[in-house]
């Protein structure tokens, strides 16, 4: 039997327990998420985790190393979702787009809201590695949003500076919403929108080569 014969049988297992330990990993996050929304991150043990998601401690070390790798790669799925769902819209007319991103960006916070308050104020304590991931969160959401208006992504300083300072309006507004919940999604998305409206026709005056797309009726 040649080398070929040997490995082949073998591949399919290692592809099959590839998989395995894939959706496992990914279990014990769905699982975290729900432990870390409902208790502080200080307040849960290794052992509380284990208890609770019915497995034995060493599994979460195996996939994890530790509580902290654990918490951050909770963060890390929580943040690759939000990125997801808020710039899918590449088949959009631009005002759409936008739209369309701000509805899903506070679609995510609303219906993950320990995962979306975690990465906005930087996790445990303002931990170092939480805000580079909300830094790469914005990186990716400016370029979403630079896209949508100007297609493309790379936009001068100015530019960047105003679009960074409604961004940051966008995740205080998001807190207060997901806080007190006295406004419907629509309404804050539609302040949003038109708070990014201002934005871009500001933009404008200053950098006539990034033009404001076109203002959309007031709904």
């Amino acid at each position: 039997m040649n080398n070929s014969q040997q490995r082949g049988p073998g591949t399919p297992r290692t592809a099959r327990a590839t998989e395995r330990s894939q959706a496992r990993r990914a279990e014990l996050i769905a699982i975290g998420r729900g432990l870390f929304a409902d208790t502080s991150y200080d307040a849960l043990s290794m052992d509380d985790i284990a208890r609770q998601a019915g497995v034995a401690k060493g599994l979460i070390y195996y996939y994890f190393k530790n509580k902290r790798g654990y918490y951050l790669a909770i963060i890390e799925d929580a943040v690759a979702g939000l990125v997801q769902r808020a710039s899918s819209t590449h088949d959009l007319p631009p005002m759409e787009r936008v739209q369309h991103t701000i509805d899903g960006y506070l679609r995510y916070a609303e219906h993950h809201q320990a995962a979306y308050r975690a990465i906005v104020t930087g996790g445990v304590g303002f931990d170092a590695q939480v805000l580079a991931i909300r830094d790469a969160v914005r990186e990716q959401l400016l370029g979403t949003i630079a896209h949508a208006a100007w297609g493309r992504a790379e936009i001068p300083a100015l530019a960047r500076t105003a679009l960074v300072g409604w961004l940051s309006s966008v995740e205080g507004v998001t807190l207060e919403w997901i806080a007190r919940r006295e406004l419907g999604r629509g309404t804050v998305c539609s302040l949003l929108v038109r708070g990014l409206g201002g934005t871009l026709r500001l933009i404008e005056e200053y950098e006539p080569a990034c033009p404001a797309p076109t203002r959309p009726p007031i709904p």
